[in-house]
């Protein structure tokens, strides 16, 4: 399991790419998330890295986020519904946690046509990306049912030439 699991975070380089488990923490991850996760306070990289604190923590990822409001609130619609299928109150517990920490309210209003954006202010300039998720389907272990892969893509082309020189500069 864990050789395939490389083997997709390697292979979607040079984009960033996370494995999660069902309480969103980093169980691994691909050089390239080292671009998204630049300047966040030392303490949330600390194991086990919840990948939802270091997003919406005001020193994590979350000053950096373009549409932070927009971004929050996909993650916590994303929360809701892990929790709505497994009512599991360490989740509600999460999400109590990340809900309360300074940041703006989707505004409803005009959606996006296919995915929310993550829009990053990075040294690279402003870059956008859509995330998948990926799930073993066919896993028989518990564990193995229970991991996620996010995968990062770049909506544009600056994105994209960004991060193929920024892989190429390390």
């Amino acid at each position: 399991m864990r050789q395939a699991i490389d083997l997709i975070l390697n292979g979607h380089g040079p984009y960033p790419a996370v494995v999660i488990d069902r309480a969103w923490e980093m169980l691994g991850a691909n050089r390239a998330v080292a671009l998204l996760i630049a300047g966040v306070a030392p303490e949330l990289m600390e194991p086990p890295v919840n990948v939802l604190r270091l997003s919406l923590h005001p020193d994590g990822v979350a000053p950096r986020i373009a549409n932070l409001g927009e971004w929050r609130g996909h993650l916590l619609d994303r929360l809701d519904h892990q929790i709505a299928l497994t009512g599991d109150p360490a989740l509600a517990a999460l999400r109590d946690e990340v809900s309360a920490y300074p940041g703006p309210e989707h505004a409803s209003g005009a959606e996006p046509e296919i995915a929310v954006p993550l829009r990053l202010s990075t040294d690279l300039g402003e870059l956008s990306f859509i995330s998948t998720v990926a799930t073993f389907g066919t896993a028989v272990e518990v564990t193995a049912s229970e991991l996620s892969i996010e995968s990062f893509f770049p909506t544009d082309e600056h994105t994209a030439n960004a991060l193929i020189h920024a892989a190429r500069a390390r």
